[in-house]
Order: structure tokens, then sequence, then C-alpha cells
């Protein structure tokens, strides 16, 4: 399998792998898998779900690109930087919709599938440089700040719309607009 082919499986199991980690911690509620996966229907807690997945996706990557025998460098870079530029992608695609017409399933998953895409096929060309001085350790240091960041807005979120649940009408983890 080459790159092309492989930029568009990437894309449909990152699709799929997102439907698995929006369900984690409502499976397993606890303080360490609410770091890491939503823990309500806010924007906010579907972008940490993006990042997750994308995370968790280049460590099967690399699996999957060695058995194929494809050729790549900078794997933790790439990583990195697609679960990063996932987030303002969709957002810039989702968030015009969503204020204009509210909220419909099937034109969120197909806005999701296509920044899964656009991300995957602009990561193809961080596979394809010159290999990456201190890209893991640069890429592992990032990482960790941006879950800091993450679980600091997750147990505190901010009163803003991009972090309110309207189903559980709530911010965060646990700051209910109305006390339940």
């Amino acid at each position: 399998m080459n790159l092309k082919k492989m930029i568009f499986v990437n894309s449909i199991l990152i699709f799929l792998l997102c439907f698995l980690t929006h369900f984690i911690y409502t499976l397993l509620p606890n303080p360490i898998f609410a770091l890491f996966f939503p823990v309500n229907e806010s924007i906010w807690e579907h972008m940490k779900m993006l990042y997750t997945t994308f995370l968790i996706y280049g460590l099967l990557e690399y699996f999957i690109m060695k058995k194929w025998q494809i050729k790549f460098n900078n794997l933790w870079l790439d990583t990195l930087i697609k679960s990063i530029i996932v987030i303002p992608i969709y957002l810039i695609m989702y968030l015009p919709f969503y204020y204009n017409f509210g909220e419909n399933m099937i034109i969120t998953f197909i806005i999701l599938f296509l920044a899964i895409l656009i991300v995957n096929f602009i990561g193809s060309f961080i596979l394809k440089l010159k290999p990456i001085n201190y890209q893991k350790e640069i890429s592992i240091v990032f990482i960790i700040i941006i879950y800091i960041i993450m679980g600091i807005l997750t147990f505190k979120a901010p009163h803003q719309d991009l972090f309110f649940d309207a189903e559980e009408e709530k911010y965060g983890i646990n700051d209910y607009l109305i006390k339940k």
C-alpha cells in the first residue's frame, strides 16, 4: 500500500475510532479517563476526543506502516501536529454550520471525516521530510503540556459556549448550570 492509499485508510480508521473514544468515559467514568475522553457533549469535549483519537491512532499507525513497509519519518511529530491542527480545521468547517443551522448529525459526520482527511493529507508531507532531530522528545513534551491544559479545562471549564453541554446544562465534568 502506498502513502496516498494510506491517507484514505487512516482517515476511515480514525473516523471509526472517534466513535469508540466518544463513549469510553461514559462506560468507565473516572478522573484519569476524564483527561483523555469526552465527559459531556460540549464542542470542547469533542475536540479533546479528536486530539486523543489522533494520538491513539498514531501508535497504531506505526505498526500498520511497518507491516505494509511504507517508508516514513517523523511519526511522533506527524501525530502531534495532526492531533493539534484537526481541532481548528474541524471548528472552522463546523461552527458556521452549527451556529446558523443547529445540530445535524449527518452533516457533523461529513465535516468530521473531511477534517480528518485534510489533516491526514497535510500529515503525509511531514512523514516525507528528512528525519528531524529530537522530534520524539519534543512531541512527548508538547503532548503532556496539552493534556495538562485539557485537564484544567475539563475540571475547571470556562463558562463559554464552547464548553457548554446543552443536553445536561453543564460546563466541564461537573459544573452544572442548575444544581442537580
